[in-house]
This record gives C-alpha cells, sequence and structure tokens, in this order.
C-alpha cells in the first residue's frame, strides 16, 4: 500500500512516529498520523488553513486528548495539582513528567484502520495517489478514532473538512 503514498503523505507517516514518540506513546495511533499529517505542507495542511485551523490548533487538541485532564480528575475529587506536589516531594522535581521521546515502530489498530480508509478515499476520489487530504478524509470517516475526536473538539464539521479537502486538490491542481 505505501507504493501508493504520495511524498506528503510519507513524510507524514514517518512523522507521525516523531509525533507519537514525542508524545510518549508507545505506538503510532490515528491522532499521531493526523497530527503529522496537518505538520506536513499538503492537502490536509491547507484544506484545514482555509477551516481556520492551524497545525498548532490540532496539536493542542491531541495533545490535551494524550494528557490528564485537571477537570475530568477533579469532577471525580482529584486535585491533580496536589498529587504532582505530593509526588515530587517524594520523588523529586518533573517525577510526574514524561521521559524523554522513544520512537514507537508499530501502528495501533486505529492508525492501521486510518490508513487502510485512506487507501479506500483515493480509490472513492479516483486518484492515484494517497496524500495528506486522503488521510484527513479517513480522520473524518472514522469516527471512533482519536484523529476524529481531535478535530471534533476544534469544532470541525464533518461534512465542512470533506468540502475543504476537495478545494484544496482543486486549488493545488491550479
Amino acid at each position: 500500500m505505501f507504493e501508493r503514498f504520495a511524498r506528503d503523505a510519507r513524510a507524514a507517516v514517518t512523522l507521525a512516529q516523531d509525533e507519537a514518540g514525542a508524545l510518549g506513546a508507545p505506538r503510532i495511533d490515528s491522532e499521531h498520523v493526523l497530527l503529522a499529517a496537518v505538520r506536513t505542507d499538503g492537502a490536509a495542511q491547507r484544506a484545514l488553513s482555509t477551516l481556520g485551523v492551524r497545525p498548532d490548533d490540532v496539536a493542542a487538541a491531541v495533545h490535551a486528548r494524550q494528557g490528564l485532564d485537571d477537570d475530568a480528575l477533579a469532577s471525580i475529587g482529584v486535585d491533580l495539582t496536589a498529587v504532582r506536589a505530593q509526588v515530587e516531594s517524594t520523588f523529586g522535581s518533573g517525577a510526574l513528567d514524561a521521559g524523554p521521546p522513544t520512537h514507537p515502530k508499530t501502528f495501533t489498530p486505529g492508525a492501521k484502520k486510518l490508513l487502510e480508509v485512506a487507501l479506500r478515499e483515493a480509490v472513492r476520489t479516483r486518484r492515484r495517489t494517497i496524500d495528506t487530504g486522503h488521510l484527513l478524509l479517513a480522520a473524518v470517516r472514522l469516527d471512533d478514532t482519536g484523529a476524529h475526536a481531535a478535530l471534533s473538539s476544534l469544532g470541525l464539521a464533518d461534512d465542512a473538512v470533506r468540502d475543504a479537502v476537495t478545494a484544496a486538490w482543486a486549488a493545488g491542481a491550479a
């Protein structure tokens, strides 16, 4: 399948490994592929730009999903600030911080499904190669993944993203 990937999509899949590693994730997941796709110069980045979404916005949405949620923990009576203070007083400053970035090499089932659906999107749109626009379309289509949740948390409607990708392809061909 990877032989059908355009240069931007190949770069995104490679960058997804770095994104996952920077977040301390043991495996590459769909949101890491999404984040890498929008950080790579290509249709996905152009499409989201027309919707007023920058790569840093997507990064913030992905990071929020990956980290400890202060509000969620507070709702069950856990004060994350107090927990951090106690742990750091016992084990030293930064004890809860992620270690050095790793370089995960395996994909989760969600990431694999995103890549598979990107191929299906390329077939559906009658394109010979898979680019970052197809990765973004796959993220929109897979509503049970972290990638879709990150896009939804930014208030992006699925149809708006689809239309923006189509427009980005049209503008790229001009």
